[in-house]
């Protein structure tokens, strides 16, 4: 491809920047550690509600030398968003630029993304910087028909810094919750540089979900999803679609926690590497909105996006949730509940039955936190539901009759392959049983013992484990951290927690469907089976780490291999290239569309 071909100074930029992991590595791995400290300069140290961190007063940081920072905003008070003022938003959806069959048959559609900087309006008067797909947080939401594989054309448009650090703006998209391939799973050192593209593709034969998106660049993870590159992903089907409300009636909503400087830019802390937590909370970027609703019964998709922070959400009138999904698809009995416990990255699908409600009526959704967290004045409030009068529903859109007490998902997708009901495993299916044991030792976040910096030292072939394809396996993860909660992400598989130490050995009642996001409290245990179906290909390596990302970053990470670890090189068997487009050459190609109660 000559230099003619490239969009202007695609080629001078790709060539003034290191691509490879051995030219990032080259600073030192205690500098790159020390990178995510730069943020505790903006940040003020009184907390406005509460100790410290909840329950373990005099924490300290991460040599075990310095205290804990509490870190609010330093916005003037008539700067700072005021709750329940804002109108609630639905991230666009974006369409593909192609569709079509391959040879066998199988139907395709083609996606393509600039990851680039934008702006937003989080205070009031004043706009932040943020970085996300296509210049918005949260960013595009995609939405895929289970059987349809996808291409997603990712662009680093970005500029050689970052936003929050002085190293290079590399990238790494992962699909949470994919079943892909591990070239295209986001391994954290498969890095993306500013003037390159990586065409990531995925298969999405798994049952109807809730996914997303987000960067996994490792060492800098934290700070690029909290910088805005995130979004919702879902994967639907016709049972889905029967069973669930849909259109104006099923709504993302990505909660996440912010901390901004006077000016109204990005400040960041993470307190020793022990996490960030904000004091303005929004809802798909929106501080503290009110969502007009119709006195109906919505499917709400909840996904926890902050870095750090858990939730425990209720409603101010105590009114029941009733459970429908989890990570990775639908539950099959609906559970009520008043609360539920939501760490980084896990989903919850849930409805809410506003038909006893009349026009004018709101009801407020509330945070009730969990320990060690750190709360401020408003971080107890979420979001407000406002009911207004009923109309007809919107195109495309349909909600219930009445609450479910069941949903069927159907046969396993890859039942011929030799693929199981992840909800029907069963102890005796286990071919193995481990134990991962997430601690923090001589201030760095470890499992059993060992950090990515392990993997990489060995040339990316230390596994903590190497199951064989369609092999169950039951993994035990111990929480020996006392003062902190880790929410275990494994990739690949979906998993059916069977255990706990708490809640009388039992699942939680929110806990009734498959996961890939499995929350260990502090000194919880909790007990997952699973299967390592890969669909098709024939596996190979993939991540398990914290996903609180401060602790990933430093450096709560290993992995494991399904099969032959050196099938589909996750570093090296399809790497990012060159752009050759411009910016808007797809502008022409694709459009978003602004979903119905937007």
């Amino acid at each position: 491809m000559t230099v003619s071909h490239m969009w202007p100074g695609a080629n001078a930029a790709a060539e003034a920047i290191a691509t490879s992991w051995e030219d990032v590595m080259a600073t030192t791995r205690r500098d790159v550690l020390k990178l995510s400290l730069l943020g505790g300069a903006v940040a003020v140290t009184a907390s406005t509600g509460g100790p410290a961190i909840a329950g373990v007063p005099g924490r300290r940081g991460a040599d075990d030398d310095e205290e804990t920072v509490i870190s609010p905003s330093k916005l003037a008070p008539a700067n700072m968003p005021v709750p329940f003022t804002t109108v609630f938003r639905r991230p666009p959806e974006l369409l593909p630029y192609a569709t079509g069959r391959d040879r066998d048959g199988t139907p395709f559609a083609k996606y393509a993304l600039n990851q680039k900087l934008g702006r937003a309006q989080i205070a009031r008067g004043l706009s932040t910087t943020l970085a996300g797909y296509n210049g918005i947080f949260p960013g595009p939401t995609i939405r895929v028909q289970q059987g349809t594989r996808s291409e997603l054309k990712i662009s680093n448009r970005l500029p050689a810094t970052g936003l929050l650090y002085p190293n290079t703006f590399n990238t790494v998209t992962h699909l949470h919750g994919s079943a892909s391939l591990p070239q295209y799973d986001g391994y954290a050192n498969d890095r993306t540089a500013p003037g390159r593209v990586k065409n990531y593709h995925y298969p999405n034969w798994q049952a109807a979900r809730t996914l997303w998106y987000h960067d996994h660049n490792h060492m800098l993870t934290a700070q690029g999803v909290y910088s805005g590159l995130a979004s919702i992903y879902s994967i639907t089907s016709a049972r889905e679609r029967a069973q669930l409300p849909q259109g104006e009636f099923d709504v993302p909503i990505l909660v996440s926690d912010v901390m901004l400087n006077a000016d109204g830019s990005l400040g960041y802390n993470d307190n020793g590497h022990a996490g960030l937590w904000g004091d303005i909370i929004t809802v798909n970027g929106v501080p503290w909105p009110t969502m007009k609703v119709k006195p109906r019964i919505y499917r709400f998709r909840f996904l926890v996006g902050s870095i750090t922070r858990s939730y425990r959400f209720a409603l101010s009138n105590g009114d029941p949730f009733h459970v429908v999904g989890t990570d990775a698809g639908m539950t099959p009995k609906v559970q009520a509940v008043s609360s539920w416990r939501q760490g980084t990255a896990e989903r919850y699908e849930v409805l809410i039955d506003f038909r006893k409600y009349k026009p004018g009526q709101s009801v407020e959704l509330r945070n009730l936190s969990n320990k060690n967290n750190v709360n401020f004045a408003n971080t107890g409030k979420v979001m407000k539901f406002q009911v207004v009068a009923d109309s007809p529903a919107q195109p495309g859109s349909h909600s219930l009759s009445s609450i479910p007490a069941t949903l069927d998902a159907g046969p396993h997708p890859t039942k011929a392959l030799g693929g199981l009901d992840t909800m029907a495993l069963t102890p005796d299916m286990a071919v193995a049983k481990r134990v991962l044991r997430v601690q923090r030792q001589s201030g760095e976040w470890t499992i059993n013992g060992e950090t990515w910096d392990t993997v990489e030292k060995s040339n990316f072939t230390r596994c903590f484990a190497n199951p064989q394809r369609n092999q169950v396996e039951q993994w035990t993860i111990v929480n020996e951290s006392g003062g902190w909660f880790h929410p275990v992400h494994i990739h690949l598989i979906d998993g059916k927690i069977i255990g706990r130490n708490t809640n009388g050995g039992k699942p939680f009642a929110w806990e009734g469907g498959p996961k890939d996001v499995f929350y260990a409290g502090e000194n919880e245990s909790v007990t997952v089976l699973m299967q390592f179906d890969t669909g098709k290909h024939l596996g190979g390596r993939y991540m398990v780490h914290c996903h609180n990302l401060v602790h990933e970053d430093h450096d709560m990470m290993v992995q494991f291999a399904v099969g032959d670890l050196r099938n589909n090189d996750p570093i090296n068997a399809d790497k990012p290239v060159l752009e050759t487009r411009p910016e808007g050459y797809y502008a022409s190609k694709y459009k978003l569309a602004y979903p119905a109660g937007t």
